[in-house]
């Protein structure tokens, strides 16, 4: 009988968005190879030094989950950057309009503040993260395919998740649509409690099902060229990390070997072990390298215990923290916890703050606030501003703690007190110059502090007539008891 062969379906042309995403792929992948390439080719430091050329989302979440300064370069700035109150107000001097009192309760109710706090981490970690937005117009998981149905909605929860977990599957194909190129479809994993077995431990279970763009917050962090993924934050340190990996665990194994010394043993010249002797030895041996021996008994061994090799690695340590500090921004005190930020010295803290102040207006609230409360307006969740324009306030990053004040307080005291103790003081430098150029006092203040001046004056004028009144009154009583 014979063989027919297999007839081949012709494939069909890729088409213009495939070859920009194929040629962006190679072009990422040409410039990954060439990295540490050094003399026309013949040394690649990458390869030498142990650094991978391609990072991939779960190797930057694992290092997130097991390296400490790693965990403090993503959870430092986002610590610090929701740290306060985030107000949803409409003016300035106004906090009781329908917005903020809505934008309050919403805020409780779906404990938001932790659910921006996480959706900034995951984002962090990868190119970008998503809050899956439960509105209630979904009955079964098919329903998340389709774009959120138009009208008042209700928002029953919000779900941060990760790259790994939120896969872009499809994106939008028309040239015309203001969203081209950006992801039209996501592929969303739930890792879904069952609920307890017998041995009291929760079973879970991984749920799949596709969701629409409309029903989910897209974030990315440090856009470059692409409008969908971003930067992540480990990954211009990433050699930095692993350097440091292999110092810090480099030095305990050092230490772990060279601090306790090891012997040399010399057997005499005229001294024959028997094997019953040597394996003897070998048991002391071997008990001493685990600890359960702390001396080593033998005739005809002569022991000579060996130098310690240990080495100090906090100088090489701290040439990586330095170079981990410049590019994130990060003080090296605050990367490392050695001082709580408030402690550490004015100059670290302020620039410190200028950073966090930076990411709140440009990442914190322009990425996830702002578009978050659009949304919640688009579906009426919250109510429209009444003068079409809201604010997003933040707590004050700058404003003195009470040491802080008490300190000034205290250095303001005493040039009042020098400057009072001169009587030819005033006539060099007046009262309101003093207040205002020395002690920094605003012109409302220095108002304010003459007010209170001119008022205990008064008090104390009146004092002295009342006291003088009433001598003046017991006096004579006096003298006719006399």
């Amino acid at each position: 009988m014979e063989r027919t062969k297999p007839t081949s379906k012709k494939e069909a042309p890729m088409t213009m968005e495939q070859i920009k995403v194929f040629s962006a792929l190679v072009g990422r992948a040409q410039l990954a190879t060439s990295m540490g390439v050094q003399y026309g080719g013949d040394r690649d430091i990458y390869q030498a030094l142990g650094y991978p050329t391609n990072i991939t989302y779960a190797a930057y979440a694992a290092r997130y989950s097991r390296q400490d300064i790693a965990k403090a370069i993503i959870d430092r700035p986002i610590s610090y950057t929701w740290k306060g109150k985030i107000l949803v107000t409409e003016a300035k001097d106004d906090k009781d309009t329908k917005l903020e009192k809505a934008w309050l309760k919403l805020m409780e109710d779906l404990k938001l503040k932790s659910k921006f706090v996480r959706l900034d981490k995951v984002s962090s970690i990868g190119s970008y993260g998503v809050l899956l937005l439960g509105f209630n117009d979904t009955q079964k998981p098919e329903d998340f395919e389709k774009p959120v149905q138009t009208g008042t909605r209700q928002l029953l929860y919000v779900k941060p998740l990760g790259e790994g977990n939120a896969k872009i599957s499809a994106y939008e194909k028309d040239p015309q649509n203001d969203r081209y190129g950006k992801p039209l479809m996501y592929n969303v994993t739930f890792i879904a409690e069952e609920g307890t077995t017998v041995s009291n431990t929760s079973s879970t279970i991984e749920k799949n099902m596709k969701v629409h763009y409309t029903r989910v917050l897209h974030v990315a962090g440090e856009l470059l060229e692409s409008e969908t993924f971003g930067e992540p934050v480990l990954k211009p340190v990433w050699n930095r990390l692993m350097d440091l990996e292999k110092l810090v665990g480099g030095s305990a194994e050092m230490f772990w070997r060279g601090a306790r010394p090891g012997f040399q043993g010399k057997v005499d010249k005229d001294f024959k072990m028997t094997p019953a002797q040597l394996t003897e030895l070998e048991t002391q041996i071997d008990e001493y390298e685990h600890n359960l021996r702390r001396m080593l008994v033998n005739e005809g061994v002569d022991y000579t215990s060996l130098s310690q090799q240990v080495a100090d690695p906090s100088t090489h340590v701290d040439v990586q923290i330095q170079m981990i500090s410049a590019q994130t921004g990060i003080p090296k005190r605050v990367l490392t916890g050695s001082e709580r930020g408030e402690l550490s010295s004015s100059q670290d803290r302020d620039a410190w703050f200028d950073v966090i102040q930076t990411r709140r207006e440009e990442h914190a609230e322009s990425i996830i606030v702002r578009p978050f409360v659009d949304l919640c307006i688009k579906y009426k969740i919250l109510p429209e501003p009444s003068t079409k324009e809201y604010f997003i306030e933040w707590s004050d990053l700058f404003a003195p703690s009470e040491k802080d004040k008490a300190e000034v307080g205290k250095i303001r005291a005493t040039a009042i007190k020098d400057y009072v103790s001169n009587p030819a003081a005033e006539f060099i430098l007046p009262p309101d110059a003093f207040f205002k150029h020395l002690l920094g006092f605003t012109d409302e203040q220095i108002d304010g502090v003459q007010e209170m001046a001119n008022e205990h004056q008064g008090e104390m004028i009146q004092r002295e007539q009342d006291d003088i009144a009433r001598a003046a009154v017991i006096e004579p009583k006096i003298e006719e008891t006399e």
